[in-house]
C-alpha cells in the first residue's frame, strides 16, 4: 500500500467516570490505531477501519465526550514515512504477541500429552484456544495493511498450532476407544 492518506482522532472525553476512556481506548486498541499522544490516534484511511471508527466515536459521544476527525497527510514525505513506521511497528508488537500465544497453546498441548489428560473436555477448550487464534489472526491480518513480514510467519504458525490440536483430538479419540487396561 503506498497511499499515505490517514484519519485522525483527537478524542475529548469527561474525567470521569473513567470506564468511558477505557471504553473508548479499548475500541482503539482493537481497532488497531496508533496513539499519537494523549488523545490523538490514527489509521491509514483505508475501509476495513470504518466500523471501528464509527464504533469509537459513538461511544465517546455517548459519555459525554466529543471527537474530532480529520482527513490527513504527512506535510513531508518524512512525516508520512513516520506515520507508516509507527503503525508498523504497532503491527508488529501485535504479531509478536500473537506468535507468542501460539507458543503457549502448543505448550498445553505438550502438557496435556505429558499428563495423559486426553479427556473430551480438555479437547473442546483447547479447540476453543484455537478457534480464539484464528479470530485473533483474521483480526491482525485484517488490520495489516502495509504486509507485516511477520504476517507469513504468523500463518504458518497458526498452521502449526492447527496440527498439534489435530494429532492432540486424534490422541483423545484414541484413549477414549481403547479397551480397559490398555494403554493409548
Amino acid at each position: 500500500m503506498t497511499d499515505s492518506r490517514w484519519v485522525v482522532l483527537l478524542v475529548r472525553l469527561p474525567a470521569g467516570p473513567s470506564r468511558h476512556r477505557v471504553a473508548v481506548w479499548r475500541e482503539l486498541r482493537r481497532l488497531g490505531a496508533v496513539s499519537l499522544g494523549q488523545g490523538a490516534w490514527t489509521v491509514p484511511d483505508v475501509p476495513v477501519f470504518a466500523d471501528g471508527l464509527a464504533r469509537a466515536v459513538d461511544l465517546a459521544a455517548a459519555a459525554g465526550g466529543e471527537v474530532t476527525v480529520l482527513d490527513a497527510t504527512g506535510r513531508t514525505p518524512a512525516d508520512s514515512a513516520r506515520l507508516r513506521a509507527m503503525f508498523a511497528a504497532a503491527r508488529r508488537e501485535d504479531w509478536a504477541e500473537f506468535l507468542a500465544d501460539c507458543g503457549t497453546f502448543e505448550e498445553e498441548l505438550a502438557k496435556e500429552i505429558r499428563q495423559a489428560k486426553l479427556t473430551l473436555a480438555e479437547l473442546e477448550e483447547e479447540e476453543q484456544s484455537l478457534e480464539r487464534l484464528r479470530r485473533w489472526h483474521r483480526a491482525l491480518a485484517a488490520r495489516d495493511v502495509f504486509g507485516s513480514p511477520d504476517a507469513e510467519r504468523a500463518a504458518r504458525r497458526l498452521a502449526e498450532c492447527a496440527a498439534a490440536c489435530e494429532d492432540y483430538a486424534e490422541r483423545v479419540f484414541a484413549a477414549l476407544h481403547q479397551s480397559p487396561g490398555t494403554t493409548p
